[in-house]
């Protein structure tokens, strides 16, 4: 016998109380070397401020942590890094300005050796099956590298226990596959990995064991791989999720929304141009467009919203009319609805009243919230009230600010204003981005809904298990190029995710051969 203690990190009665709010409350974790452990939970359940204290960046504010079976106290997230902790967030921290050697180095502790590191960098990315050009610049990378670059920092500080946040929210089937590889190879190598993630089949697939958070507490401590998707998902939630009905085989109208060679140049250094994009979404259809991160989606949507306008009032229509030139309020008294991406700051305003939010995208279209230019602030509460009914939007008082809202519950209040209207067009941007399976199920009910009444649905999404469900016809978009759109059984995981590496290419490749 060695003597090394069972367990790398212990996380022992710990909680963290935000003034009446308990984030987390009497939470145990214990993670063994060499296992890959889930750290599960709805939107607001405690998994983000449990890995901050492990991380350094919120101190608890009772229990203890223990390292190797001693307690320890982690002030701040360098020391974590020195105990032997990294983490891999979902949001990337990288300058795209920078070289990949140039980022990576502003992480590591003390002086260094450009072209060292530069090597260094080369012969371990390689070595676990991430492989980086260290002088690359991170403007010219895809999202899946930009990950490599997030994870291979860690690895060079030879972490012990790595801790990933949604990680394969931005990659494609295949590079999924090899970070799943990878993280099997660091487990065998003896580092632990603590993983969250909302795509309960991969938690499955990989997972040792899994934690399970509710409100702050930890009601499970299960083997994902002895459980379904479906009973993880009711444990997190404690009790059934919706089960999604879909609305294929349903009756597909006239054309509502028509992209026409559609090409739009980047507005910025690291913006992305759309190039002869032609689409037609028709009434009754949801069409899904997939693709990763970066590739022109947000491009797309601005393009689509109004917040960018058209060379062509024709490269767009609306229900037939050229919409290209049309502002955002035009594209809506056509009865066409958007919801972007960013649900805090781009769909709602932070500091303002849900009511408030309802006026600033309805006042246009809907004559109860605005008279004579006077806002009708009791028509506002109505529409509020009636959408946080409808989509079940948890909040603490009738009318608070936005920002007070959980993520999945504003993003639920954003996709419920559009709705409410029932507009003849909805083009909505990641839906159920970071959005816990019950709230995924509501959204996804209501739009395959409104397609089954009549309107045209489009929606760009990163999420394959998602557009799977829900779409009739799916294409992919890889730097700023549109593939054609296919029915949803004629597609395949695999095979989206060959487009999404390199649609563009096939493309460009045609065009060259005819030209």
């Amino acid at each position: 016998m060695t003597g090394e203690p069972e367990y790398l990190l212990e996380a022992l009665h710990v909680a963290k109380v935000f003034g009446t709010l308990r984030a987390n409350d009497d939470v145990t974790l214990k993670v063994k070397p060499g296992e890959i452990h889930a750290l599960l939970g709805e939107n607001g359940a405690g998994k983000s401020t449990l890995v901050k204290m492990i991380y350094g960046a919120l101190q608890p504010t009772s229990g203890e942590f223990r390292w190797l079976g001693k307690p320890v106290h982690i002030p701040n997230p360098a020391a974590a890094r020195k105990l032997g902790i990294g983490m891999v967030f979902q949001h990337f921290s990288l300058f795209e300005a920078l070289t990949v050697a140039e980022n990576i180095a502003l992480a590591m502790p003390g002086d260094f050796d450009l072209a060292a590191l530069s090597e260094r960098i080369s012969r371990v990315s390689k070595d676990y099956g991430l492989p980086l050009e260290p002088n690359a610049v991170v403007a010219d990378l895809s999202v899946g590298e930009r990950q490599r670059i997030e994870i291979v920092r860690c690895l060079l500080q030879e972490p012990r226990l790595l801790i990933m946040d949604e990680p394969t929210a931005v990659l494609t089937p295949q590079e999924a596959d090899q970070l799943f590889r990878t993280l099997a190879r660091l487990a065998r190598e003896g580092c632990a990995v603590l993983y969250i993630s909302h795509r309960l089949e991969e938690v499955k697939r990989i997972c040792h064991n899994a934690t399970i958070l509710r409100h702050g507490k930890v009601v499970a401590n299960v083997d994902p791989t002895l459980e379904t998707a479906a009973s993880l998902a009711r444990l997190m939630v404690g009790g059934d999720i919706h089960i999604v009905k879909s609305a294929r085989k349903h009756k597909i109208g006239d054309v509502r929304l028509r992209l026409d060679h559609l090409n739009l140049p980047p507005d910025g250094p690291f913006s992305v141009g759309l190039k002869d994009i032609s689409l037609e979404v028709r009434a009754g259809e949801i069409i899904a467009i997939a693709g990763v991160a970066g590739n022109g989606q947000s491009e797309l949507f601005d393009a689509l919203s109004g917040e960018r306008e058209l060379a062509r009032a024709d490269m767009l229509l609306i229900d037939g009319t050229p919409s290209g030139k049309s502002g955002i309020n035009e594209r809506r008294d056509r009865g066409a609805a958007f919801v972007p991406e960013e649900r805090l700051g781009h769909g709602a305003v932070p500091s303002f009243s849900l009511s408030d939010n309802v006026v600033l995208t309805r006042h246009s279209t809907d004559e109860t919230l605005v008279k004579s230019g006077v806002v009708q602030k009791s028509g506002a509460t109505e529409v509020s009230g009636r959408v946080s009914t409808s989509f079940d939007v948890r909040k603490a008082k009738p009318d608070p600010e936005a920002r007070s809202l959980s993520g999945g519950n504003l993003q639920k209040f954003v996709i419920g204003r559009e709705l409410d209207r029932k507009p003849g067009i909805l083009v909505v941007n990641q839906p159920t981005w970071g959005v816990d399976a019950g709230a995924s199920a509501t959204i996804r009910q209501a739009i395959i809904d409104l397609a089954r009444d009549g309107s045209a649905v489009l929606v760009i999404s990163q999420d394959l298990d998602e557009i799977f469900e829900i779409a009739d016809r799916i294409a992919v978009i890889s730097r700023g190029e549109l593939s054609e759109a296919h029915p949803a059984s004629q597609m395949s995981a695999e095979k989206i995710g060959l487009l999404m590496a390199g649609a563009h290419e096939v493309k460009e490749a045609r065009h060259a051969h005819i030209a």
